[in-house]
């Protein structure tokens, strides 16, 4: 989100109520995070301003980032939070992001340039990253809770005619996957299970956009928040990819099922509820 100050735009992410986990330690250090976020974008947008400024909050962005990953995987470790494999792998990946930049190699010729970017790829990365995985720390995991996780049943109804409908595709759709997964001596099984995960994709983006074009006709006042995370989980079941899978791709899909229908379940339950019926 941008915001003007004395005749500059200046590039704001705002850390809005949409990216709450509920646990205080983890928001309170998301917010951080954002604020520190801030202050560099601030910083390297002034004309004025050095870039060694700058530099010195990129340097305190990554030495916050380290002590709030450790924070989160442990708070996760103790709850035995299911999601802390792929956080864990998320978490390096940014880190990895990080390290491609070495604040002391930035001049002041295209510094502000270098830092602009950098910060705008980890803004995005942060805020995908909060709505598409953190969001679930600590939250619902139907599969291991329901005796039939997979039915749509009524606690999960808006009162949205379409709404529902679509939602209740979703979940059929998601039960296909999983009993293409656990079906052993099914022919080229894992050819038809990323068929059925791009048709998910699909429709997903189908409902999503449905969804957005009934809360914009309606004014809802919640839609850009609904937009961030709906971009959120597409993104990362564009990111699914058997290829990348050295090994155990039985346990990775079955984590992976576990986690579209929990985010799912979650997102009806606390924010699709809440879009007013008109």
């Amino acid at each position: 989100m941008s915001g003007q100050k004395k005749g500059v735009v200046v590039m704001m992410y705002q850390f809005t109520d949409d990216c709450m986990t509920g646990i205080l330690e983890i928001d309170e250090e998301h917010r951080q995070l954002f604020d520190i976020i801030n202050e560099a974008f601030e910083l390297a947008e002034k004309e004025s301003a050095s870039v060694s400024g700058a530099k010195s909050l990129l340097r305190a962005l990554k030495k916050y980032a380290e002590i709030h990953f450790d924070h989160e995987e442990e708070y996760m470790e103790k709850m035995n939070d299911p999601e802390l494999p792929r956080q864990r792998k998320e978490h390096q990946a940014f880190r990895e992001k990080l390290e491609e930049i070495s604040p002391d190699s930035l001049d002041e010729e295209d510094g502000k340039r270098i830092l602009k970017e950098m910060l705008e790829y980890l803004s995005r990365w942060l805020y995908h990253h909060i709505l598409g995985s953190d969001i679930m720390i600590g939250q619902i995991h139907p599969v291991a809770e329901s005796k039939d996780p997979f039915a749509f049943t009524e606690q999960y109804r808006t009162g949205i005619r379409l709404v529902d409908e679509e939602h209740e595709t979703l979940f059929r759709i998601i039960r296909e996957a999983n009993d293409l997964i656990r079906e052993e001596l099914l022919h080229d099984k894992y050819d038809k299970i990323m068929a059925i995960l791009d048709r998910l994709k699909e429709y997903t983006i189908h409902h999503f956009h449905d969804e957005e074009e009934y809360m914009e006709r309606i004014g809802y006042d919640g839609l850009a928040a609904q937009q961030r995370a709906h971009q959120a989980f597409v993104d990362k079941l564009k990111e699914v990819n058997l290829d990348d899978v050295d090994d155990n791709q039985q346990e990775y899909l079955t984590e992976l099922v576990d986690f579209l229908l929990s985010w799912l379940v979650n997102h009806i339950l606390k924010v699709d509820k809440l879009i007013p019926v008109k």
